[in-house]
């Protein structure tokens, strides 16, 4: 069969909506030119969708035409390597996915332990965000959900107050396990989102030797400016928040 006949075989396989490139292919690496070549001209033909250089995709079809891969599909790359979890989707895309924005963003904002520069794929920008605790398929939803609290004045389409009283709703639905989770991984982050997520659990009737943890982790003078009113923060004052 020729290499142009195996690559066709080969897409038909691949799932709609799923980004590949060329080293997706079983086949001799000596071939790389041919494929690359072929893989080109297939999405000149619209047999495929380039997203970035390298990068391909068959699209998922709707009654608007074709649709753009996932979030996940177009940074997998970022997000794991040979099985193991080295990043995690946050940030705007995560904002609408707590419900906390309806905006939808073309910039998609990924947790990382390593410090990178910023990308662009296709019409996509990719920024990294250094989280400061070990990533694992445990905890990164956890870790959404405090960088929702650290970047609380930055959601779009939502008031800080309207974001916080979200915030409150979506702890509230942690289960204890996942209190405690939280508050050992709010320790690795700076002092106002500590403070933030002590106000939050205490507000929230936690255990009281949850915040107690947060509160031993400042320094007892500092304020910190967020522009959260007592009536959806009852608790602000007491975590020196203004």
């Amino acid at each position: 069969m020729k290499i142009v006949e195996q690559i066709a075989e080969k897409l038909k396989k691949i799932p709609r909506g799923q980004v590949f490139a060329y080293t997706d292919f079983d086949i001799d690496v000596e071939k790389k030119n041919t494929i690359v070549k072929t893989l080109n001209i297939f999405a000149d033909k619209g047999m495929i969708m380039r997203l970035s250089k390298g990068k391909y995709y068959r699209p998922k079809k709707s009654e608007f035409g074709n649709l753009q891969p996932s979030s996940y599909e177009i940074v997998k790359d970022f997000i794991e390597k040979n099985g193991r979890l080295i990043g995690y989707i946050t940030g705007y895309s995560i904002y609408n996915h707590l419900l906390l924005t309806t905006q939808i963003s073309n910039e998609i904002q990924i947790g990382t332990n390593q410090y990178r520069r910023a990308k662009k794929r296709g019409i996509y920008k990719i920024s990294f965000i250094l989280q400061p605790n070990p990533i694992t398929r445990n905890n990164y939803r956890l870790l959404q959900i405090l960088d929702s609290v650290r970047f609380v004045r930055d959601i779009p389409a939502m008031t800080t107050d309207e974001a916080i009283q979200r915030l409150i709703q979506i702890f509230s639905e942690l289960t204890t396990e996942e209190q405690e989770k939280i508050t050992k991984l709010a320790l690795k982050y700076t002092d106002y989102v500590r403070a933030l997520t002590a106000a939050i659990l205490d507000n929230n009737n936690a255990e009281k030797s949850l915040f107690e943890m947060l509160d031993k982790s400042l320094n007892g003078v500092s304020l910190y400016k967020l522009g959260i009113s007592e009536t959806v923060l009852p608790t602000k004052t007491k975590w020196r928040i203004i």
